[in-house]
């Protein structure tokens, strides 16, 4: 049997706008392309961070193509070999790829040694713009422009909703939070930094119009018409005691006073 008749093992494939002929990201797969772009496709969508799936997320799903650039038929070495040739060719013939590597097989085809990783933690320490709090960041009190702002916003519009959401449809112990509770110290620097000026609506007033919608949105639900009627509903009738409700505090010193006195006139009795 010729090779040319041999079960592909796998191919390489490109992805690239269907408007353009400029690839933007080269692969390999031996479960074949189509299959492999959906799993991109989920990948981007569930939020993963790379600069292929951030592509991804600003386009889309029909302005995106992929295409089968070889089908390798020898072995898994060969076909991680073509990665790198066409990684390789592409970018030295002017393709703007996202690749992180330069191919081939593995995670990423890339394995770094102990002395590059510490070489490129020294190269990191005291770069300019890197960790620095306050006064130190360049864009310290600065701001970005408003059609910056804009284009940001509209860039990411609708990304995180509904099923796009990676937590869409996770409810009780399956939401990665359930059960968690914030310590003390969270919760009093939380609220330290969120009073006074640090509250997102301090010195603001809402418009006449959103009160109006405000307004129109509540009327019909019912509510307390007072403190005792609230204290009524929430804790009598559900068996509540609430340490902050002024009126809870009255019953349970009305009840410890009545008990007292029952106590002592069972004690005279006797």
């Amino acid at each position: 049997m010729s090779s040319w008749d041999a079960v592909p093992v796998g191919v390489v494939y490109g992805v690239r706008l269907a408007r353009t002929h400029e690839f933007r990201y080269v692969g390999i797969t031996t479960a074949g392309a189509r299959r492999r772009f959906r799993q991109h496709l989920t990948k981007a969508r569930a939020s993963v961070r790379t600069p292929f799936y951030d592509w991804l997320r600003k386009h889309e799903r029909e302005d995106v193509v992929w295409e089968v650039l070889e089908t390798v038929r020898s072995d898994l070495a060969a076909l991680g070999e073509a990665e790198i040739v066409w990684i390789a060719l592409m970018r030295s013939t002017g393709h703007r790829l996202l690749n992180v590597s330069e191919g081939g097989l593995g995670p990423t085809g890339v394995v770094w040694t102990a002395e590059q990783r510490e070489a490129a933690r020294q190269r990191s320490l005291g770069r300019k713009g890197v960790s620095r709090l306050g006064s130190l960041n360049p864009f310290y009190g600065g701001r970005h422009s408003e059609e910056q702002r804009h284009h940001w916003s509209e860039q990411r519009r609708g990304t995180n909703a509904g099923p796009d959401n990676p937590l869409y449809g996770l409810f009780g112990a399956a939401h990665p939070s359930y059960g968690h509770v914030m310590s003390d110290e969270s919760r009093r620097a939380l609220a330290e930094a969120r009073t006074g000026r640090g509250n997102p609506n301090y010195g603001k007033t809402a418009s006449a119009e959103t009160r109006a919608k405000r307004s129109a949105a509540q009327k019909g639900r019912p509510k307390p018409t007072s403190a005792r009627s609230a204290h009524t509903r929430y804790h009598t009738n559900m068996g509540v005691v609430s340490p902050s409700c002024r009126l809870c505090s009255e019953v349970e010193q009305t009840s410890s006073a009545i008990d007292s006195s029952t106590t002592g006139e069972v004690h005279a009795h006797e």
